[in-house]
C-alpha cells in the first residue's frame, strides 16, 4: 500500500491543531509539526504550540525538541523530517504533518534549492545598511526587487529580509523563486488540506489568542528570554513586542495590540504563500 503524509496546512489561529488531533486520533497517527518557532522548548507560550492534553492525546515529533541557542534552518528540517518520516512510515500507511511555517512545509513537501553561499562584502555592506538606515529601508528595496518575498516572509525577522535581499542582489533572481525551482522525488504521497475561515473570523480568532497568551503569561516569558532577545530565534510576532516594552520603547497595551496587528499580517502572509499550491483540499472551518 502506497504510504500518504496528510498535510493539515492553514494560518494561524485558523484550527489546525485541533483539526489534526482529531484526524491522527482516527487514523492512529502521531503528528509531525512543520512549525518553525513550536520546535524550541523555551518558547512555551508565544508560539501558541499544542496544549498539555493535545500532546498528551497524541505523540508529537518537532514541538519543545531544540532549543534558541542552537541554529535551526529549514533545510536542517528537511533532512530530520525525512529521516523520521523514513521510520514512521515502516509502521503505518497514513502520517499526519501539520504547521504554518510555508518555507519549512515546501521543503518537506519538494526539498528546497541550493541557495549561494553569502557574498562576504554585500552582506557587510547590507548590514551597516540595516544598522544606519534601519529594517525599513531593506524592506522597502525587497518589496520592489521581490515582491513575493516581501509579502511571504516574516518582515519583523531582520535576518531572513536581509538574506532575501541579498541573494536577490548577489544573484540576480529574486530568492523566492529559489523556493520553486526543482522538486525533489518524495517515496511517500502527499496529500495538503487547507483550514478554511472568514476572514472576520480568522482575526477575531487571533486577537482573543492573544489575549489568552497574555493571561497565560506570556509577559513573564519574554522577561524570562529578553537577555537572549538577540537571538534569531526570538526575532518573532509576540516576542519583539514585549521586549521593546520591557526595553522602555513602548506601553503594554501598545505592545499587545502590535502583538495581534503583527499576527493578523503574518496570517496574511502564510495565506498568500499557501495559495502557490494548486493541489490543496479546502475544509471549513467545523468540518
Amino acid at each position: 500500500m502506497a504510504k500518504k503524509l496528510i498535510f493539515v496546512l492553514g494560518p494561524t489561529a485558523s484550527g489546525k491543531t485541533d483539526y489534526s488531533v482529531n484526524l491522527a486520533q482516527q487514523i492512529g497517527s502521531p503528528i509531525v509539526s512543520c512549525d518553525s518557532r513550536q520546535i524550541f522548548r523555551e518558547l512555551r507560550i508565544g508560539t501558541a504550540p499544542p496544549s498539555e492534553l493535545q500532546l498528551l492525546k497524541v505523540k508529537h515529533y518537532f514541538i519543545f525538541s531544540h532549543s534558541i541557542h542552537s541554529p535551526y534552518t529549514a533545510g536542517r528540517y528537511e533532512v530530520e523530517a525525512l529521516a523520521l518520516l523514513s521510520e514512521l512510515f515502516k509502521e503505518r500507511d497514513t502520517i499526519v504533518a501539520t504547521g504554518g511555517s510555508g518555507l519549512y512545509v515546501h521543503a518537506l513537501c519538494y526539498g528546497l534549492d541550493d541557495f549561494p553561499p553569502a557574498d562576504p562584502d554585500l552582506r557587510q555592506m547590507l548590514t551597516e545598511r540595516l544598522e544606519r538606515e534601519g529594517i525599513e529601508s531593506l524592506r522597502a528595496e525587497l518589496r520592489v526587487l521581490d515582491r513575493e518575498s516581501y509579502e511571504t516572509i516574516e518582515l519583523s525577522n531582520s535576518r531572513r529580509v536581509l538574506r532575501a535581499l541579498e541573494v536577490t542582489i548577489q544573484t540576480g533572481r529574486r530568492f523566492s523563486s529559489f523556493k520553486t525551482g526543482g522538486q525533489r522525488g518524495r517515496t511517500f504521497e502527499i496529500e495538503k488540506r487547507i483550514i478554511v475561515r472568514p476572514r472576520e473570523e480568522l482575526y477575531n480568532r487571533i486577537n482573543r489568542r492573544v489575549d489568552l497568551m497574555m493571561e497565560s503569561g506570556l509577559l513573564d516569558e519574554a522577561k524570562s528570554l529578553y537577555k537572549y532577545r538577540d537571538l534569531t530565534a526570538l526575532k518573532t510576532v509576540g516576542y519583539s513586542e514585549l521586549f521593546d516594552f520591557l526595553g522602555g520603547k513602548i506601553p503594554l497595551d501598545q505592545a499587545v495590540d502590535l502583538i495581534k496587528r503583527n499576527t493578523r499580517r503574518y496570517a496574511k502572509r502564510q495565506i498568500t504563500w499557501w495559495n502557490r499550491y494548486s493541489d490543496l483540499i479546502e475544509v471549513q472551518s467545523g468540518d
